[in-house]
Order: structure tokens, then sequence, then C-alpha cells
């Protein structure tokens, strides 16, 4: 039988985008029944939900309905889970408060599936106490809460507030509809970031990753029911929940924790952006501005260590290994290098020139690279996408191991 998705949709600009993710669930054989508060309705309309959903949407408390003789109450009672994409200030303080004076919230206190809030508003409006409150209160009463993105905003405010991806939606439905705990009793060491080298004591050397898809491989990882260190550099990403985080600047630190873990852990991904390079000789004091503009400063750089080298060297039989290989030229080349020098049991490379791949996005083109030369290269897609489809090759090497 068929699972049924309710998703219910508020006043908000970003309101569009849910015929995306509307259509998305169909195509994986799921009931959707749109339900819209009339607000949403100013910003599209409820044909379009009926037709890519295949059924009536439910707009008015009080008009008849052939399919439910209560209808709110039926409604409720057919759902598996319950969506609300986007959640504007407004509907998130209902359900926060109990209030039931529309078609949908009086859904939503009639439903006892689980329920997905995906807030979208204005940075302000977002980040007002009052509503970080009744946030908080939904989460406090085991309500899912996406965080939203940043970006510009359709008010022409740059901040926090915007719908996320639909592909991230549409992941974080289907983690919920099927919640796999196929990590269960497995340990995972995920290292994240970037790796700081100081210069003196203000400056450092760094590069541009963001941490993000190390977060994200963290997260599915936890998800799916493994116990998970994250060792993390330099990074402005939010640390996930159930993830021990280890802290660390620099890759000779990076290097010893995860040698010092390395033991006890069934995988190890390095997803981090560690530099290649560190000072011979830190200074002790700040390095004065040269006054005049043709003065030269010259610094000697020698190599940080090879962290997956060092584990590589260190591997046992029963432990799997992954690595990245960020590249911006001859990507399929180099990456079949490090897969060998590392002793990788399968690396994920990626050109880091290419439009939605590489630091700093939400997405990423990657490319599979096994030890038996076998190729799997994947479409742009979300980085918690490809966190799940790191996961699962994994796994699929755990099974082989058994």
């Amino acid at each position: 039988m068929a699972r049924t998705v309710g998703i219910g949709i508020t006043g908000g600009i970003a309101s569009y985008k849910i015929a995306d993710l509307v259509s998305r669930l169909k195509k994986e054989d799921l009931e959707v029944i749109v339900i819209m508060t009339e607000s949403a309705t100013k910003f599209i309309t409820p044909l379009t939900f009926k037709t890519l959903s295949g059924r009536e949407v439910a707009t008015d408390l009080w008009s008849d309905s052939l399919e439910w003789k209560v209808q709110h109450i039926g409604i409720a009672e057919q759902l598996d889970l319950l969506v609300i994409a986007p959640a504007t200030a407004n509907f998130i303080g209902k359900m926060a408060h109990g209030i039931a004076d529309d078609l949908l919230s009086t859904v939503v206190l009639a439903n006892t599936a689980p329920v997905l809030v995906v807030p979208a508003m204005n940075t302000n409006m977002y980040q007002n106490q009052i509503v970080q409150e009744n946030i908080q209160r939904l989460k406090d009463i085991n309500y899912k809460v996406m965080e939203p993105d940043s970006g510009l905003l359709a008010c022409g405010v740059t901040g926090e507030g915007r719908l996320p991806a639909v592909d991230d939606i549409y992941q974080v439905i289907m983690n919920i509809l099927n919640p796999q705990h196929d990590l269960k009793g497995k340990k995972i060491m995920v290292n994240a970031g970037t790796t700081c080298e100081d210069i003196d004591p203000v400056r450092f050397i760094a590069n541009r990753a963001s941490g993000k898809m190390g977060f994200c491989i963290a997260q599915n990882a936890a998800r799916r029911g493994a116990e998970v260190i994250l060792v993390c550099g330099n990074s402005s990403a939010e640390v996930p929940p159930g993830v021990k985080v280890i802290p660390v600047w620099s890759a000779e630190e990076m290097c010893q924790v995860m040698l010092e873990h390395q033991d006890s852990c069934d995988a190890i991904i390095g997803a981090a952006a560690v530099g290649d390079f560190k000072l011979a000789d830190t200074k002790e004091q700040k390095l004065k501005k040269a006054d005049n503009r043709e003065d030269k400063l010259l610094l000697e750089l020698v190599g940080t260590p090879d962290i997956l080298q060092e584990l590589g060297k260190r591997k046992k039989p029963s432990q799997i290994t992954v690595g990245f290989a960020a590249e911006t030229e001859n990507v399929l080349e180099n990456a079949k290098k490090k897969l060998s020098s590392k002793n990788l049991d399968f690396i994920v490379a990626n050109d880091v020139t290419k439009e939605g791949a590489g630091f700093g996005t939400d997405t990423n083109i990657v490319t599979f690279i096994n030890r038996s030369g076998d190729i799997v290269s994947l479409p742009k897609m979300s980085k918690d996408e490809v966190a799940a489809r790191i996961l699962d090759q994994v796994i699929e090497l755990m099974n082989r191991l058994q």
C-alpha cells in the first residue's frame, strides 16, 4: 500500500518551489495530499498541485468533501508524514500554540504522523526572538525543523531565511519515511573543513573549503545509526546532531587525532581539504606591513603530513578508507594516483572548477573510482545526496568483508 505524504503550503513566495517537490514525491509512487492556506493560493494556484498530485487540493475548512466525511480528520488519518513547506512565521506561531482556524491548522492538530517543518521568510522575521522561541517549541514536541538556507531573499535582503533546496527537502522526507539503520554498531571517523597553518600570531594559510561535504557525511552516518567522530578543521558549517566533534587547527594536529582514533574505527572518510604546505619557521611576532609596495615578503614553505597516506600505512584489513580528490585538471588520472598511493578502497573525485561543484557550494558533481578501476559518475546533486551515495558504497564494501 502506497504511503501518503501531506504537503501543507502556507503563504510565502517560495510556494512555487513546492510544485517540484510534489512532482518528485509522486515519481516515488507516494500518495500526496496537498493542503493550502488561503494565502498560499495567492502565490500559486491549487490547479497546479491538483495536476501534479493527481487528486483534489484541500483549501477550505468549510467546503464539502466527496472523499472524507469530516475533511480535516479524514486527511490527518491518512498521513504517514505531514510536511509544512514553506512554513511562514505566522503559521509556525499557530502550530506552536495550538491555534486551529483554517483547514491546514486543524489538520496539524488532528495529525498523529511525524511532522517536518520547513521555515522560509525574511531574515529579520526568522531571527525574531518570538519566532525562534516558537520554532524551539515545535522541536520540543518532536517536530523536525529544517534550517533555512542563506542567500538573496525575494525582499532584496541577503541572509538566512531562504527555503532549502528542494533536493534537500526531498532527501529529508525520504529519510523520515525510510529510516536506515544499516550502520548501527559501526564506528566511522570523518574529517572536514580546512586546516590552517600559522604564519605569525594573527595570520595563517588556509584554503576555501567550507566543510559542508564532510559535515553532510557525518550527519548521514549518524542518521543511519553509526557512532561518528568528526575531526573538524576551520569551518562555518553547522555541527550535525548526534556527532562527536573534535576541533583541530593544523594538518599536524588533524593527523595526530585521526591516528589516535584509527584503530577503533570501521571506516574512515577523508573529506577535509588539508593544506599541503606550512611555514618552515612560524614567526613569534606579527609581521609588519611593508611601507613600500615594491618590497617583497618571502615565506619558506615545507610540506604537511599526508594524513590519508599515514592512515593507509596503518590500515587494518577489515577497515574501509575513502578519500577525496579535489582537482582542477586531469581529474581522473590524479584521482587514480591518490587511490593507489594512499591505500584507499575508493576515492571521490571532483573538478572544483565546475559550476555547482567544489568548495562553498551546496551541491557537488563527483565520480567514484574503486580499486578495481570501476568508475561511476554522478550528476549534480546536493551534498547531502552525495553523502548518502558515499555511505551506500561504504556499506557495500563492509558487507563484502564479512
